[in-house]
């Protein structure tokens, strides 16, 4: 995933260099009073957004399936853990009426 981020910066980047050397160089108009540093983050974000789209598609699948795996593992241990607890609990419950049992025996005999 850091690798997708880092190369959807790395496109916006160009992007703002690029967006910023035709509006200095007077090819894209300049915006209204001090807005134009504004009009340039801006004009690089959509520009940049559907470039990144197209060319990092293989990246976006590719973190894509590394992060439903993660989720895959972690609900796995989630669930390793409910079943060791679940069983912790059954055995607990099983010696405690195996002792009620044998106490209750204890008892009845000693009448």
């Amino acid at each position: 995933m850091l690798r997708y981020t880092l190369m959807r910066l790395g496109i916006f980047v160009g992007c703002l260099v690029v967006v910023w050397g035709l509006v200095y160089s007077g090819v894209v108009p300049r915006g209204l009073g001090q807005s134009n540093g504004m009009w340039v983050i801006l004009l690089s974000l959509v520009i940049s957004a559907p470039i990144s789209f197209v060319v990092l598609r293989k990246e976006r699948d590719r973190a894509s399936i590394q992060v439903v795996q993660r989720v895959d593992r972690v609900k796995a241990n989630l669930e390793a853990n409910r079943s060791q607890e679940d069983v912790a609990d059954d055995s607990a419950r099983a010696q405690g009426q195996a002792q009620g049992q044998t106490q209750g025996q204890t008892q009845s005999h000693a009448s």
